[in-house]
């Protein structure tokens, strides 16, 4: 239950895409931090980290053997956002001058109803005037700050028969009263230590303020935000911070706007990956050859979170391919590549877990409903190697309090740090050793 309770915090602390790379440094701790407009100097055995945009971060550990002629790599991939609201630039709203709200607009693909009647926080990061320039805050006040407030049942009598909701109208947040106008830069400008007028951009993000917690007869399930995908990012850096040494390179990924498409520049979409792995081989003395024959021996875990058969609706899932919380990680097919998993890589994954002692799951949708992609695919097309889909079974996929299973944790991190100490490589195309 420790690691439960360790990813609970982790969560927490977590509110956005930025937080969650900031928290993802700090259990890095002893890795040596790049710049990637510096040049890198590596050594065998060093353990190392990159950001870019502040949102997303490549992890590595070089093997003690880091000749480039015997390199490959071992990756975990996932994502560091979800989906939320953002805050406009011009930010409020007044109704009537006796009520102040937050202008916003959804990111991803989110279930409306649950940011109802919740206590909702401002988070994200500010960019401030300094002497030398400019410089990136974290901010996420430590309050209760707005609240989207429903219509009662005395004014919309047949909500309960189904509601289409206008972003527009419904899903402004209440943000004070009239005596708030003008009130929102300021606070803002002091959760940060600074003043207002040095304040010169925001991406700040409306975030639940309900604390992730376990419940249920023997502990069995957590409930949070973010656990689509933060639960893969923790267990992930876990696995990577625990494996033993092992032949080969170790690689955590955690992209950014996986819930928006991945087509930014620190996207899954983007080169980062590709120029990370490059600018490490280079390092190391090596050539493009050298490249290219280290991802032809390869392997990557594409990790993102799965549906858990519904306790109320089992007739969405497929009649076999169905996933439940508590029985291990999930492998993910789909046969018009929304997800990367074939023959070969769900044989990979399978028998790594099998020698672990780790029992392994197996999803598809049901065939008349289309079910979202992952960042595996989007990832290798900039850098082809050979990928299985994972995940962790849950309920409420894009809801704002997600649940997932409690036993999952430890397991996830038990496959993937086995993963991590698989010596494995390419013998010939489609023969693998392990």
């Amino acid at each position: 239950m420790q690691e439960v309770q360790s990813l609970l915090s982790f969560l927490d602390r977590s509110p956005t895409c930025f937080h969650a790379v900031a928290e993802a440094e700090k259990l890095l701790a002893g890795f040596v931090r790049l710049e990637e407009g510096q040049p890198w100097q590596l050594v065998p055995g060093g353990r190392y980290y990159v950001t870019r945009n502040r949102s997303s971060l490549i992890a590595f550990i070089l093997p003690e053997d880091a000749a480039p002629e015997r390199l490959s790599f071992r990756l975990v991939a996932s994502h560091s956002d979800s989906p939320m609201f953002r805050v406009k630039e011009n930010a409020e709203l007044t109704v009537k001058d006796k009520y102040v709200q937050l202008d916003v607009e959804k990111y991803g693909g989110m279930l409306f109803a649950p940011w109802f009647d919740r206590p909702l926080g401002v988070a994200g990061r500010v960019i401030v005037r300094t002497a030398d320039g400019i410089a990136t805050r974290l901010c996420a006040p430590d309050r209760d700050m707005a609240i989207i407030p429903n219509v009662a049942i005395h004014m919309n009598r047949e909500v309960n028969n189904g509601y289409k909701y206008q972003a527009h109208v419904d899903l402004m947040p209440l943000w004070g009263t009239g005596a708030a106008k003008g009130s929102f830069r300021r606070v803002i400008a002091e959760s940060v230590g600074a003043a207002e007028e040095d304040i010169l951009g925001t991406d700040l993000f409306l975030v639940s303020r309900v604390p992730g917690r376990v419940w249920g007869e023997e502990d069995a399930f957590l409930s949070a935000a973010r656990l689509d995908d933060l639960e893969c990012v923790f267990t992930s850096l876990c696995a990577l911070t625990a494996a033993a040494p092992a032949p080969g390179m170790r690689v955590a990924c955690v992209f950014d706007n996986e819930e928006v498409g991945s087509r930014t520049k620190q996207g899954a979409d983007s080169t980062f990956l590709s120029d990370t792995l490059r600018r490490v081989v280079a390092a190391l003395g090596g050539t493009e050859e050298h490249l290219l024959t280290a991802l032809a021996s390869s392997f990557m875990l594409s990790a993102d979170n799965a549906h858990a058969v519904h306790p109320n609706h089992p007739e969405l899932s497929d009649p076999v391919n169905q996933v439940f919380m508590n029985e291990g990680p999930v492998v993910k097919f789909n046969a018009n590549q929304k997800y990367t998993t074939d023959g070969l890589s769900r044989a990979v994954f399978a028998e790594i877990c099998r020698r672990e002692g780790v029992p392994v799951q197996y999803f598809a949708n049901r065939s008349d409903m289309a079910g979202g992609g992952t960042l595996g695919n989007i990832s290798t097309a900039h850098v082809s190697i050979n990928t299985v889909d994972i995940g962790l079974a849950q309920l409420a996929m894009h809801s704002c309090f997600e649940t997932a299973g409690t036993r999952d944790v430890p397991m996830m991190i038990r496959a993937m740090r086995a993963f991590y100490e698989t010596p494995l490589r390419c013998a010939a195309d489609g023969e693998w050793t392990l």
